[in-house]
């Protein structure tokens, strides 16, 4: 796989890029290509969380799971559709806490760029998926990458704020130094949760944690 990625975090995964798992990850895909599979996100977006949120710029770290599996969907972002495409119920559970928790209403397009372009990094554990099939892609190496992307964040950073929502996302806790980081915990928003996400309130409190550590909030409404 030719890893087009943004420089600061080329440097620190360095190593990973040159570890037997992640060539076996790059034949994987390249051969799924290879039979004819269709593979979400495009390519050039696999990357694209890292892209668009380098290294330095990270204060806030929101996991999902893996891609959207519907065609033009998946744009590399957890929980991000690309502008003009349907908001997921999840996504559309985001926004409803977010309008209940700062009283604002909240643009309805479902791209969540501008989020990552102010140090939203917006991860999946997992990069790519096969068409129309979920979790395709859980065992070919993607999450041994993103759980040493996690801890890379966790060991050369401080005051990152990391949103677990959902047990797939606690699962990583322990990849996370909590003496310098701050964990926030919450069901998943998925509708399946049965709205045990709503009144969690993560929005306000990153913003709190941001600026009594001196950084600028996020404008979470954007």
């Amino acid at each position: 796989m030719d890893v087009t990625i943004e420089p600061s975090w080329k440097k620190v995964l360095a190593d990973e890029f040159e570890k037997p798992y992640f060539s076996s990850l790059a034949q994987y895909l390249h051969d799924e290509k290879r039979a004819g599979k269709t593979i979400y996100p495009p390519g050039r977006l696999i990357f694209n969380a890292f892209n668009l949120t380098p290294f330095d710029k990270v204060k806030v770290v929101i996991l999902g799971q893996d891609p959207y599996h519907g065609p033009g969907q998946a744009e590399g972002l957890s929980f991000s559709v690309p502008h003009g495409i349907a908001t997921p119920p999840s996504l559309q559970n985001i926004y409803k806490e977010i309008e209940n928790d700062l009283g604002v209403p909240v643009r309805k397009d479902g791209s969540l760029e501008s989020w990552a372009k102010q140090g939203v990094f917006l991860l999946n554990a997992i990069l790519t998926v096969r068409a129309a099939q979920p979790t395709s892609h859980s065992k070919i190496g993607w999450e041994t990458f993103t759980d040493a992307v996690i801890k890379v964040i966790s060991d050369n950073k401080t005051g990152v704020v990391f949103l677990l929502w959902g047990n797939y996302a606690r699962s990583k806790k322990d990849l996370i130094d909590d003496s310098k980081h701050y964990i926030l915990e919450a069901a998943h928003p998925s509708p399946l949760a049965r709205g045990a996400f709503f009144g969690c309130k993560h929005f306000s409190k990153t913003n709190e944690i941001l600026i009594n550590n001196g950084m600028e909030p996020i404008n979470w409404t954007l």
